[in-house]
């Protein structure tokens, strides 16, 4: 069967018209679909969000980007967080109808991920999460842990992290995951802040943590996704 071409949709959200984009693999499809969410600052075509979804989609996996409702709006205010569930809900209901996927992973970045991740917690269907850069707290609030319904979620989850991430210091995802299933899979990128941008004197590039997190992807789909399924 040939690759599904990319599109574009307008959703309907209660009411609301939000924008979507399709986008297939630029490797041999999976027929694995990953809804990616964006983060609390960004929207669906943001440098980070195109940047880390063609690195995605070359591991096999068709891409579903969205905007929430309050940035289709032109809105800075992030809509309150059952809202967001919702929407991710709604996009994943649609794109199911229409791709008729064989998997579907939700996540995204940051807020976007974290959204996907409490919807799954509730018992939401789907085959795993793929988080990106999971905001464990907010920025200079550690105290402030978001990790109350992580143990509720029941299927594959792998969660990307930078060793310099301000929304997730390293010592206390640590001490979250000895809380977790099996089937949460952490990957440290080193040297990556929130934005997985690496500093020069690292020796890296960007680029290169996006190859990372694809070859990371790849043998995560390969080892925990496709083969439950």
């Amino acid at each position: 069967m040939p690759a599904r071409p990319a599109t574009t949709w307008q959703i309907d959200i209660d009411g609301e018209a939000i924008s979507a984009a399709f986008e297939p693999a630029t490797a041999e499809s999976t027929g694995t679909l990953y809804i990616c969410a964006h983060g609390a600052g960004g929207h669906m075509a943001d440098k980070a969000m195109l940047a880390a979804t063609a690195a995605l989609r070359s591991t096999g996996l068709d891409v579903v980007r969205f905007n929430f409702v309050y940035r289709e709006k032109g809105l800075n205010r992030p809509d309150p967080m059952p809202r967001l569930e919702a929407c991710v809900a709604a996009v994943t209901e649609h794109a199911r109808a229409i791709v008729q996927p064989k998997r579907v992973i939700l996540g995204g970045r940051s807020m976007g991920g974290r959204a996907a991740s409490m919807l799954a917690a509730k018992g939401y269907a789907c085959d795993g999460l793929l988080l990106l850069a999971y905001p464990l707290h907010p920025a200079e609030q550690p105290e402030k842990l978001r990790d109350g319904h992580l143990p509720k979620v029941a299927v594959p989850v792998l969660c990307f992290n930078g060793t310099r991430d301000t929304l997730c210091r390293q010592d206390l995802m640590l001490k979250t995951l000895e809380h977790l299933s099996a089937l949460w899979t952490m990957h440290w990128l080193d040297g990556a802040d929130h934005s997985f941008h690496v500093l020069k004197s690292s020796g890296r590039t960007d680029r290169d943590v996006l190859d990372e997190v694809a070859a990371a992807t790849r043998a995560w789909l390969a080892s925990r996704v496709m083969a439950e399924a």
